[in-house]
């Protein structure tokens, strides 16, 4: 950054204990601080709310999501009990990220975000990246499109925004279960939770 070469640092992969720790020590040192966090983060996983989103907006880093269709996942080429079609990655047995933990909550996520698709007109594809583009923290989205038109349709998502209805069915198929200690602020700590909390716990509450 002295030499111009790099004009600001961000941060791929780290948990969110690593990303504090990271922080504190740039502060300490009055070092640059990350500015950004690369996450994986998705309709098919979810598990960077519980830290990485709400240590993100508490320390101002924007997020930027790696592989928001999960490999292809939401695209809705695959469905429950359906071979996977020729020519995609997913045939390959060696393809083995992003891990699906819950196939058939994948499943039952994948059949209300088509339903969504189908009733707007436009992809499934685009549907997923409209979903994480109302998440708290999300900035940008990077996609991976490996063909011309996979690209041309995600970026149709520059013209969908989800409604209400659509946003809370999609959430609420797809939400993760409450881990320790989050169900536990969730009851116990609702009137002292700050804007990173409510990232996560908002849902939990309303719920």
């Amino acid at each position: 950054m002295r030499t111009g070469k790099v004009r600001y640092l961000g941060v791929s992969n780290y948990g969110g204990w690593q990303l504090m720790k990271a922080l504190a020590v740039s502060d300490a040192h009055n070092y640059q601080r990350f500015v950004s966090n690369q996450i994986y983060y998705s309709l098919e996983s979810r598990d960077s709310e519980y830290d990485l989103i709400p240590a993100s907006i508490d320390q101002g880093l924007g997020v930027m999501v790696w592989s928001p269709l999960a490999g292809g996942l939401l695209t809705g080429k695959y469905r429950r009990s359906e071979k996977a079609p020729e020519g995609t990655r997913r045939v390959d047995e060696r393809w083995q990220e992003p891990p699906v933990r819950d196939p058939d909550r994948l499943y039952d996520t994948v059949e209300v975000l088509v339903g969504v698709a189908e009733g707007r007109g436009v992809s499934p594809a685009q549907v997923a990246l409209a979903y994480l583009l109302r998440k708290p923290g999300v900035t940008s989205l990077v996609i991976g499109a490996r063909k011309d038109d996979q690209l041309a349709d995600n970026l149709g998502v520059a013209d969908l925004t989800l409604n209400d209805e659509e946003f809370a069915a999609l959430d609420k198929i797809s939400r993760p279960e409450l881990i320790y200690p989050y169900w536990h602020q969730a009851h116990f700590a609702v009137d002292r939770l700050g804007p990173g909390d409510h990232a996560l716990l908002d849902q939990y509450v309303a719920a």
